[in-house]
This record gives structure tokens, sequence and C-alpha cells, in this order.
């Protein structure tokens, strides 16, 4: 039968499948089917969910409350958590009115999209990206205008960079820090100065900071609206509970932003979800109000495992990997290992390579493509240390180096 295009609308049709997802869903299919394939593709910790906040949803769970709609904002408990939450990590000081509450942190990106941007307007998108930023733009209407940094420039972007990009229909910059894919940490001046660049031109902000609490070797992820505290009406700050408590799984987020701003993201998803589960809301009041032990044990075993990983990759000539100091990713520039025959195969792109070392080392990790250019590739180091360095050694071992 002939396919009917109009049965599709051109818009989602236009949407490319998310990349770390497609490339873990091979890696499970591969171990499914009795591979010992190693994988560093998905962007989750390998923790469990804390306790104490497990022991809150069950309680939730039996309580009738929680089971009808609520407000679709959200909580109005969580809403103040969060808020609280903004204060003391952001230096914002926000009513909870300006909080709602979405279904995890790609909900929020796609809200806080969705409410500011228009037909035809840019929006700045420093590369390498989350896979998921160019596809929400778009589907916006708007025109992503992506900003290179190389390994070269640790993936920092400069206020030259940007403003070479700027156009007259430049509405809104996507700053993050921590960053996925790089693992990279604006420092507090890098952060003021293209906060300032932004609030000198009127440029819109939406500020991802889902990866705010992993950083490491001293650094702190300094949010824009504390180094520039006037950006605060033209700043969206998303963030959630997925990254920082192993909570990728409930699907609780949150968008703080100008009370218009928020307003209108509030009737929106009115119509598009309404409330998130009352069940993860009390759950994640439970991690952001209760004990903070377990997130500092954490912090500590990606701390471990980013230096193993660093280490042991830049043991791999022509693999170049910076030093993150955010997130749980390393991001290694692999150009030098393309276009050379690798066990009877001639990559010429990262994509290429990363099929390459799926099929051959067993070893899954997703490449630059998903992220911006072609030429690197992501690991994960968010799974335990033994399964770790294995995979690591089987690509020193793919590549010829000896033990």
């Amino acid at each position: 039968m002939t396919a009917d295009s109009s049965r599709i609308s051109a818009r989602i049709a236009a949407i490319s499948e998310s990349a770390t997802l497609k490339v873990d869903a091979k890696a499970k299919a591969l171990k499914a089917a009795g591979r010992p394939v190693i994988s560093y593709a998905a962007g989750e910790p390998d923790f469990a969910t804390p306790d104490h906040i497990v022991e809150a949803a069950v309680a939730a769970a039996r309580d009738p409350r929680n089971h009808r709609y609520t407000p679709a904002a959200g909580l109005p408990e969580l809403r103040e958590a969060v808020a609280e939450k903004t204060l003391r990590d952001s230096g914002l000081e926000v009513a909870p009115g300006q909080v709602i509450i979405t279904n995890g942190g790609k909900h929020a990106v796609f809200q806080a999209v969705a409410t500011i941007i228009g037909e035809g307007d840019e929006m700045l998108l420093p590369s390498p990206f989350w896979t998921t930023y160019p596809e929400v733009v778009r589907l916006a209407g708007g025109v992503p205008v992506e900003v290179f940094a190389g390994s070269d420039q640790g993936y920092l972007v400069t206020v030259e960079q940007l403003e070479a990009a700027r156009t007259p229909r430049t509405k809104a910059l996507m700053f993050v820090s921590p960053s996925n894919p790089t693992g990279a940490v604006y420092s507090a001046e890098q952060t003021r100065a293209i906060g300032e660049w932004a609030a000198e031109h009127g440029i819109w902000i939406i500020s991802d900071e889902i990866y705010q609490a992993l950083t490491y070797d001293g650094e702190r992820a300094v949010s824009i609206v504390e180094a520039v505290p006037e950006l605060a009406d033209r700043t969206i700050l998303v963030n959630g509970v997925a990254k920082t408590y192993a909570m990728t799984g409930w699907r609780v987020g949150w968008m703080v932003g100008p009370k218009d701003v928020i307003a209108a993201a509030s009737n929106l998803q009115s119509h598009l979800t309404s409330n998130v589960a009352n069940v993860s809301q009390r759950a994640a009041l439970a991690a952001l109000t209760g004990p903070q032990d377990a997130v500092a044990t954490m912090r500590e075993a990606f701390d471990r495992r980013r230096r193993v990983a660093v280490a042991e990759l830049n043991r791999i000539p022509g693999m170049v990997t910076p030093t993150p100091t955010g997130a749980f990713y390393v991001y290694p520039d692999v150009t030098a290992l393309l276009g050379r025959e690798w066990h009877g195969v001639t990559p010429t792109s990262s994509l290429e390579l990363a099929e390459l070392l799926l099929e051959q080392a067993e070893v899954a990790a997703v490449p630059g493509e998903a992220f911006g250019p072609s030429g690197y590739l992501r690991f994960s180091y968010a799974l335990g240390d033994a399964e770790l360095l294995e995979g690591i050694q089987r690509l020193q071992r793919f590549f010829g180096v000896e033990a």
C-alpha cells in the first residue's frame, strides 16, 4: 500500500527519534539476545531511589487525597518546596505561584520553549547540546541555531560566538551548566558575561539546571539569574528530581519563571497533561525536604567513576577526553580515530564508529551526531564501577592498547 504522507502532520513527521533512547534500546535488545553488552548510553543514575522517598510514596498511595485530580500546576506544598530550593541553590527568590510542576524535566523543557518561542523565532543552542532541544524548538515553530564549541574550548561557548550567531530574530538562548552531553560547567565569570550579553540584547534565557547538584573538583554551577539578577524577568529555570535523587522513572520536573509565563504554561499544561501523578509529587516533596545524605553518597560515587573514566579513556591514542566537572558524562573527541581501519572496518563518522564498537566490542556509546557535529562519543558513567572499567578495557583492547 502506498504511504499517505497526509496521515501524519509535517511538523510531527519531522521529529527525529531520541538518539540516546535509540542507542539504549538497541543495547538492551542485544543484551536480551544474550550478548554481554555494556551500555554507557542511558543518562540515569544506577542507584535506587533513597528509601525515605519511596516510603513517602507508599504512604501517599494509601491516602485517598492522592487518588483524585489536583491543581494542574502542582501540589501547593511541592511548589513551595521548589521555590525554597530555587532560592537556596539558584539565588532567586520566587513565590510558589511562579512554579509549575511538570512530568519530568523533558516536559519542562518542552513547555518552556512552547511558551516563549513562536513561528520563526530563533533560539541559540550552544552545541554539543542535549538531543531534545532542537526538536522542541522546531515543534514550537522556531528555528534552532547551533553555536558549537569543541574540545579545545572545553565545550564552552563564548559571548563572541553567541554575538556572531545573533540576528534580529533571536528570541532566546538555551543555557545549560552542567551540560549534557559534555559535563562542562561554566565558571561564575563566564556565566555572568553571557548573562550580561543576553540582558543587553533583551534575549530570553531558558536555563536547564537539572544537573545543578552534580559538580566536582570544588566547582559550583552558578545559576545565570544569580550571576545577573536583572535577568529574572526574562529567564525560565527548568529542573527536576530525576538526576539528583535517582528518580528518573518518577517523572517530576518543574519550571520557574515570571508570573505571566508560568500562568501561560499552566494553561497549556491544563490541556496537555493536567497534574503530575500525585504519588510522584509527594515523593518529590520528600526528596526536596528530607535528608540529603544519599545525594552526597551518589555524588561521591560519580566523582570516583568520573576520574576512572577520564584516565582510562585517555589511554587510548587518538581519543581526547577533557575532564568534566559536572553531570555524569564524558565526551571524548574521537576525530583522530575516524578514517582509519579498525578490525576490517573504516568508520568515517562517530555514528559509524559507535555502531562498530557496539557490534565488535559490545560497548554502547552515543555518537556525537545526536548532540551536534560528528566526531565525538558520549559515555555516561552512571553505571557500576566494575562494569564501567570493564567496558573501557574492552575499548582499550579494541584499539590495541596493552594492559
